[in-house]
């Protein structure tokens, strides 16, 4: 707190944020985005928790629901491209704030659709605000925490996606047999109805962001004390990494993106998270067909499934510790290496025993541990004028790559490959995510040194 008056005038508000403790402001902070991402793996998952229900009750066959199932993923990867880009012109809180709430009302009138053609379309504009919140909660979080634990915290707080899907999981168990499947809908409305207000009142807008686009020094001042409530702001000048030149600061944030300065780079991020998805999607999604078939009896893969998701968590921590004292990139590339090399095993020998377990626990911790990491990686790779768009644009190419995994696997077993084949094949696309990573370390010297001093703030900042 006396940082201000050491640097007279000028505060560098990156050095400013690194210099303080984890306060109770940036556990409010945790809070706020934690239940935002908590609140959008809810509404994501929601449909496919209604749909045997919901075909029962219109009396329709299961075979057309694909439309409505898909229309929240469409949903999302439209959010993502077209929506997060504008939280690089006007602000990370004013988007975030009306995604929320925008996909709370949608997912309320959901609740009340009489049709499939009306269920599809609300469930479409249900997904492009969730295709919005992820990227402004990551960028938001990211641009407030100390860089030294920058990577726990984020990831952390991405934690809150695999919460909201076990919350949906356990909810819908109890209220569509009480109350029927419109209600799981309409919890899943209200809730971020709720949680947008809550984010009006609380949540402050980045101070990265209003240094870049030369917002009042007094606004600043105000933000810098939620986390230093006695520092000596006043008449300061604030810079950061964040005053680019003017031609940079009018530039389209998606043209930035595929500047000389970043195009390698996004390229690789967009590939290495493509692949990513199509191993995460392929395992979620067919596991427990690909254990069935392999002779495990109905409490032997829900529980293997579930110690997965497990293994996902401690992953998604123990990625975010190890980026905040080595090198990002290279943390992340090893965690895609290792996955290549479990899958590999399995795929060599399958055993139907706790050895397989091990190994596919193993797999959720690497595999997802690397996969969550990405928002963060993506976070910290770009500059402020881009940052929700960088993002966002990897989130969304990502989504063919969950498709891409999703058929792939109904392709594969259609060839009548085995477990052991399959997993074994998933080795080549975690080993092109590692490649593309360290090709990302290249193009990042920031990324791919070690910035932190044991537990002290970094001398520079991206």
């Amino acid at each position: 707190m006396s940082l201000a008056r050491d640097m007279g005038r000028t505060v560098d508000v990156q050095a400013f944020i690194d210099d303080q403790r984890f306060s109770l402001f940036h556990c409010m902070l945790f809070v706020l985005c934690f239940l935002t991402i908590a609140l959008d793996g809810l509404d994501t998952g929601v449909m496919g928790l209604i749909a045997p229900t919901l075909a029962q009750d219109w009396h329709v066959p299961r075979a057309s629901l694909g439309p409505v199932l898909s229309a929240t993923l469409i949903g999302i990867g439209v959010g993502a491209l077209l929506v997060s880009p504008i939280a690089d012109r006007i602000g990370r809180r004013s988007v975030l704030v009306g995604s929320v709430a925008f996909f709370g009302v949608w997912s309320t009138a959901a609740a009340f659709a009489t049709s499939m053609e009306s269920l599809t379309i609300m469930r479409f504009l249900t997904g492009v605000g969730l295709g919005a919140a992820i990227p402004n909660t990551a960028t938001l979080m990211a641009e407030f925490v100390p860089s030294r634990i920058r990577g726990l915290a984020v990831n952390g707080m991405l934690v809150g996606f695999a919460a909201g899907n076990t919350v949906g999981g356990l909810l819908s168990g109890w209220l569509i047999p009480a109350f029927g499947w419109r209600s799981v809908l309409l919890v899943g409305g209200i809730a971020p109805l709720v949680l947008a207000c809550l984010l009006l009142a609380f949540l402050p807008e980045s101070v990265k962001f209003m240094v870049a686009r030369g917002k009042p020094a007094e606004r600043i001042a105000r933000a810098l004390r939620r986390l230093a409530p006695k520092a000596r702001l006043d008449g300061c000048v604030f810079v950061s990494e964040a005053h680019a030149p003017r031609e940079q600061a009018r530039r389209s944030p998606v043209l930035e993106l595929l500047s000389r300065k970043y195009v390698v780079g996004t390229t690789m991020l967009w590939l290495a998270y493509f692949m990513c998805l199509v191993v995460l999607y392929l395992i979620n999604n067919w596991m427990p067909t690909l254990l069935k078939g392999s002779g495990f009896s109905l409490p032997q893969y829900a529980a293997t499934s579930a110690y997965f998701h497990l293994g996902a968590c401690v992953g998604i921590l123990l990625t975010g510790w190890l980026m905040d004292r080595m090198s990002p990139v290279r943390v992340i590339a090893l965690f895609y290496a290792l996955t290549a090399l479990v899958v590999f095993i399995i795929g060599r020998n399958v055993a139907h025993d706790a050895g397989l377990t091990l190994l596919i626990v193993v797999t959720g911790v690497t595999l997802s541990g690397a996969a969550s990491s990405m928002s963060t990686l993506a976070t910290q790779f770009y500059p402020t004028s881009s940052r929700v768009t960088g993002c966002a644009w990897m989130l969304a190419i990502g989504r063919l790559g969950a498709v891409a995994g999703t058929f792939g696997g109904a392709f594969l077993l259609s060839l009548n490959w085995e477990f052991s084949a399959i997993f074994g094949t998933l080795a080549v696309p975690s080993l092109i995510a590692a490649g593309a990573l360290l090709v990302v370390g290249r193009h990042a010297p920031h990324l791919r040194r070690n910035e932190l001093v044991a537990g002290t703030p970094a001398a520079s900042h991206h």
